[in-house]
């Protein structure tokens, strides 16, 4: 096989296949993982406090997850609320 490299392009046989990148994984591939909503809204409410600024202290862990129970709907209005800085 015959490969080029950036700095130089010229052709280089001496260059094993192993040494460059791996191809993007295909989609096909990968292995079905679902997550429980519950969990989900979870890291989805750490990620919006985050993103507004909002560092989590340690005891908030229990309030996170008591809010996590809470339907879709009210995590959309948590999260237009801490989105929206007023």
């Amino acid at each position: 096989m015959q490969t080029t490299t950036a700095s130089t392009d010229q052709a280089r046989d001496d260059i094993p296949v192993e040494d460059f990148l791996l191809a993007p994984p295909k989609s096909a591939d990968r292995i079905a993982c679902r997550l429980d909503p519950r969990d989900l809204r979870r890291l989805n409410l750490y990620a919006v406090l985050t993103a507004a600024g909002i560092a989590p202290w340690p005891g908030d862990r229990e309030a996170i997850e008591e809010l996590s129970v809470l339907p879709d709907r009210v995590h959309q209005a948590l999260h237009h609320w801490l989105s929206s800085g007023r």
